[in-house]
């Protein structure tokens, strides 16, 4: 393995070496009105798509330009964009002064122009947002942050721990990708979280409908790119620390980040801390399936945990080469609500519980990911190609006190090798590689090829079982072809094949059960040894206008998801939901076709945009409850089925902004999702987890106030939720309700130094209502209460 690494990066310094010119460069400053540096400017020189982000000092270098006429495109988030036209055939440095601008709910598309350039060329719709966005609306988690977004939302497992639903898709249909490298562990259980560091983002992408194109078979319900690879100038040395508490769960914690650069080495290292108690609702007691559980301090007992993440990027920065090197480690250690897991909720002590809000009691889950990855990119004149090689390893570990179910063994034996408290344990290995190439041919047509493959391994351990070990490999070729018809239209087309293939072991109980044919003890097979493939060939048509303030888009496009190991070889208890789940190994892969289609019309003052969706399934894979109840395993829980059905999906997304003031802007998001199943038991009905539809009301009031206070600014956000009654059981009707937040900030000198505040009231009149995504909305528990979040962002640099 050293060797091939070895290998790998000798022939990226040998390529580097051979491309290398003294050609011309273009630098300078950014700066305000006050003549201060504007960190984090963004810098497009077109036509060349070179660009450059300002550092600490507001400073910029852009290398390997060639002699001729440019136009400097510049931009930053409340500041008006700026271009300028240049003729480059030397080194240049110029000075920059930028006019501010109030902005928008909209906002979260205007980080770098890049993200125009992005929006411009894919015919999907998609939202851009950076670490502005995440700092201002910051939740318990990663996904909670962008949850904002129209057409996004999320299934929650308490405070700390969420993952992203777009559209009404999650789990398996959503590809999380991070730095360029889809992100895998244990995305199938409605309880596992994502194991990403909410600190380290600087810049997030999604992506709403299929994106199996470019992206694979999991992607189709959309992506969310995440990106936190950032560059600094030569010599310099600093990082930041950012400190954070919140109220409803006594949450403390920060982050510490440091980077240097030296010629053409630099490096950016991480480490996040986050301590938090049992998180609190606004209500006395819970109904847990007709218990009634009294709350102790409103708090949701053992709902506790904490995370400690450490993270570094090496790399090298040449002129037709750049290598990026990346590990990262997320540990984290979180209780689930001791009323809700595995046994009946009044067996609860109480007294143990509740004596303190840290402890971290069983029934828990430990999870630690690790993750190496490999970024790099050659260009070679109108030729760009890319490469990342990724591995990760995702150990999931659930904790709970034994308890003896059917013909389980009143005591646990002490021979089967692992403790008696180990629930349950997943093992997952993943390696990856990806390789792309993109082409220039001339001013027209833009070219883009690619290859992904990757082969993981899950192994499984502990007392019960749900899933199988398995293994299971992935192959995808993908081409697509951009055409530029003139400056206000665009085309574009694509096509790809999958291949993948799984492997599940087959499992015995590891205790005897009685036969009741023949009154004898077996050991019974949970799970038998099976091998499945399956193939498919994807396709997109795209179509984008832009002029003047209109831009409209259409993309219509196939896509398919193979079966994962869960929906073809499950066949244990749900202890969260207490339900007997079992797979089929015969289904076939979803097969989607969706139309989406944007219009957007903006304005200096007024905008105004609708993204609808129209989506139809062949063979929509979900879980199906049954009338018959499980007999072998003691508990009587009800047995749900996977199962297909055709499944017909539309709605869309709307915003509209108004600038009434200089200082101040007013607008609207809204969402609307629709699901029906069209054949099948369950024919009629929706699909589980839809989200109902909501509008969110916005103002907000943003100014310098004085030279040492700036972009201070206050916004105040009203959610109107309608009730969804569209629902499949055992899912409940879930009532519609109505919540405000309101969020400050400031930057402020101290010291000669920037600070940056961020605070949020979140659920200002401490609202009691269900989220009918969350994860506990089964088991009748509402949503976090009156919540404050205070942020403290500190800079700093030494630079030589």
């Amino acid at each position: 393995m050293n060797r091939i690494f070895m290998l790998f990066m000798s022939i990226n310094l040998f390529v580097s070496s051979l491309y290398a010119q003294d050609i011309s460069s273009l630098s300078g400053r950014v700066i305000d009105k006050q003549n201060k540096p504007l960190i984090g400017a963004c810098l497009l020189l077109t036509p060349s798509d070179k660009g450059a982000i300002t550092d600490a000092d507001g400073r910029f270098n852009i290398t390997n330009i060639k002699k001729g006429k440019y136009a400097l495109e510049v931009s930053f988030v409340g500041y008006e964009q700026q271009t300028k036209q240049i003729y480059i055939d030397k080194k240049i440095s110029l000075e920059v002064q930028m006019k501010q601008q109030i902005l928008c709910l909209h906002e979260v598309v205007v980080t770098y122009e890049h993200s125009k350039k992005r929006e411009r060329e894919e015919s999907l719709n998609i939202e851009i947002i950076n670490k502005d966005f995440l700092k201002q609306n910051i939740g318990g988690s990663l996904m909670k942050s962008i949850e904002r977004l129209p057409g996004i939302s999320t299934i929650d497992v308490g405070s700390g721990q969420s993952k992203p639903m777009i559209r009404g898709m999650s789990f398996n249909r959503v590809v999380v990708l991070e730095n360029g490298v889809k992100h895998e562990g244990q995305q199938w259980g409605a309880d596992h979280g994502l194991e990403i560091d909410q600190f380290a983002v600087n810049c997030l992408e999604v992506i709403k409908g299929p994106a199996s194109l470019r992206y694979g078979s999991d992607a189709v319900g959309g992506v969310v790119n995440i990106e936190n690879y950032k560059y600094c100038a030569d010599n310099t040395f600093g990082g930041e620390v950012n400190l954070t508490t919140k109220t409803n769960n006594a949450l403390y914690g920060g982050s510490l980040s440091l980077y240097g650069r030296k010629k053409w080495f630099y490096f950016d290292a991480r480490m996040t801390w986050l301590d938090y108690g049992d998180y609190c609702v606004p209500t006395d007691s819970v109904s847990v399936y007709s218990f009634k559980i009294p709350l102790h301090k409103r708090r949701l007992r053992n709902t506790a945990g904490n995370e400690k993440d450490f993270r570094v990027t090496l790399g090298y920065i040449g002129d037709k080469f750049t290598d990026k090197f990346f590990v990262s480690s997320i540990n984290s250690e979180a209780g689930f609500f001791a009323n809700a897991h595995g046994i009946e909720p009044v067996n609860v002590d109480d007294d143990v519980y509740d004596a303190s809000r840290r402890d971290i009691l069983e029934p828990k889950q430990k999870v630690n990911h690790l993750k190496i990855l490999n970024h790099a990119k050659w260009e070679i004149d109108n030729l760009s190609l890319v490469s990342d090689l990724g591995f990760q390893r995702n150990l999931r570990q659930e904790h709970s006190p034994y308890v003896s179910h059917g013909y389980m063994p009143p005591l646990f034996p002490e021979n089967l090798g692992y403790e008696e408290n180990l629930e349950r344990l997943f093992d997952k290995y993943v390696s990856s590689a990806n390789f792309y190439a993109d082409l220039k041919c001339g001013e027209k047509l833009f070219l883009s090829s690619g290859v992904n493959f990757e082969y993981q391994k899950n192994n499984i351990d502990g007392r019960d079982f749900m899933i199988p070990s398995f293994w299971q490999v992935t192959l995808g070729v993908y081409f697509i072809g951009r055409y530029v018809l003139d400056e206000h239209n665009s085309f574009q087309a694509g096509l790809r094949y999958d291949y993948g293939k799984i492997h599940t072991d087959d499992y015995y109980d590891w205790f005897p059960s009685i036969d009741e044919t023949t009154n004898t003890e077996v050991y019974l097979q949970r799970s038998e040894e099976l091998n499945r493939e399956f193939s498919n060939l994807s396709w997109s048509l795209g179509y984008n206008y832009f002029v003047d303030k209109l831009s409209l888009k259409a993309n219509l496009g196939k896509s398919f998801r193979m079966p994962i190991a869960k929906e073809l070889s499950a066949n244990g208890i749900n202890y969260h939901h207490f339900s007997y789940e079992v797979g089929d190994k015969n289904l076939s892969p979803e097969v989607s076709y969706q139309l989406d289609l944007g219009i957007d019309f903006l304005t200096e003052k007024f905008g105004v945009g609708i993204s609808p969706f129209i989506n139809y399934f062949t063979n929509y894979i979900y879980l199906n409850p049954t009338s018959e109840h499980d007999s072998q395993y003691g508990n009587g829980n009800q047995i749900f089925e996977y199962k297909e059905s055709e499944v017909l999906r539309y709605g869309g997304e709307f915003y509209a902004k108004y600038m009434v003031l200089p200082t101040l802007e007013c607008g609207v998001v809204g969402e609307f999702v629709y699901s029906e199943q069209m054949t099948g038991d369950k024919k009629g009905f929706s699909l589980p987890f839809s989200p109902p539809a909501s509008l969110l009301f916005n103002a907000k009031y943003k100014r310098h106030l004085c030279s040492l206070i700036r972009n201070f600014y206050v916004q105040v956000d009203y959610r109107l939720t309608a009730s969804q009654k569209n629902i499949v059981p055992p899912e409940e009707i879930t009532d519609g309700y109505q919540t405000f937040n309101i969020g400050l900030g400031c930057d402020f000198e101290f010291n000669k130094q920037t600070i940056n505040l961020s605070m949020m009231l979140q659920n200002v009149l401490d609202t009691k209502y269900f989220n009918h995504t969350s994860f506990y909305r089964l088991i009748n528990v509402p949503e976090a209460g009156r919540n404050f979040v205070v942020n403290l962002l500190i800079p700093f640099k030494i630079k030589k």
